[in-house]
């Protein structure tokens, strides 16, 4: 067990006194004018205030000082974490940073819908610790020149739904509009209403929400050939 480091702090007290030499002649003229020697003249001890404390803004310590929060590693999920449902994580695109959190949830395998290469260091993370890639290259065009692949859908989330995958964590770049089609018509295959399917979409768009995107989840029937 390591030492904890000593905090000494420092009081500061001034106590005023008269300059004699160790008594104080003090007369009474109401009563007989006697000589008073006080020979055993000890201060009353004084409370010091939270302004006559010093703590100092350094530790002379050779020794850190005590970690409040222990000496585990901080967690950072990427942006736009949720689960979709046990074992099916979504999200923007992770960075090294939360490489840590990945690994703490013990992910298996990605559902990656940009069509860009993936991220070196990304690949380095998945290598080290067996996650599987799979890659679902679909464009990030904005209306009106929104094209979704429904191939690519439908493939994605035969991925998903098969438990040797999981935990799988899907992303694009931003978590938003790509992540919610897939996340959309993935529900469709689970009932869902349309109401609930646009509120989870609008959550994470935000006030950027594609009616094209919505459109595709409300016309997409391939659930069958799942």
């Amino acid at each position: 067990m390591s030492q904890q480091p000593n905090l000494h702090l420092a009081h500061t007290m001034t106590i005023e006194t008269s300059n004699n030499s160790g008594s104080t002649k003090m007369s009474n003229t109401t009563e007989h004018n006697n000589n008073i020697n006080n020979t055993n003249n000890t201060p009353t001890p004084i409370e010091p205030s939270l302004d006559s404390v010093i703590i100092p803004s350094t530790f002379t310590s050779s020794s850190a000082p005590p970690n409040p929060i222990g000496r585990d590693e901080i967690l950072i999920p990427p942006i736009n974490f949720c689960m979709v449902m046990p074992g099916v994580y979504r999200s923007g695109y992770p960075n090294k940073k939360n490489f840590p959190f990945l690994k703490k949830i013990g992910l298996k395998s990605i559902c990656y819908l940009c069509p860009e290469q993936y991220a070196h260091n990304n690949m380095e993370f998945c290598r080290k610790n067996g996650i599987r890639i799979f890659q679902f290259g679909i464009e990030g065009n904005k209306e009106p020149f929104v094209h979704i692949p429904e191939e690519a859908i439908r493939k994605a989330i035969k991925e998903l739904l098969n438990p040797k995958n999981h935990p799988i964590l899907i992303h694009c770049n931003k978590g938003k509009h790509r992540t919610g089609v897939l996340v959309g018509c993935l529900r469709k295959t689970q009932n869902w209403s349309l109401t609930s399917i646009f509120d989870e979409y609008r959550r994470f768009a935000g006030s950027k929400v594609r009616m094209l995107d919505q459109q595709f989840i409300e016309l997409y029937s391939n659930v069958s050939q799942i």
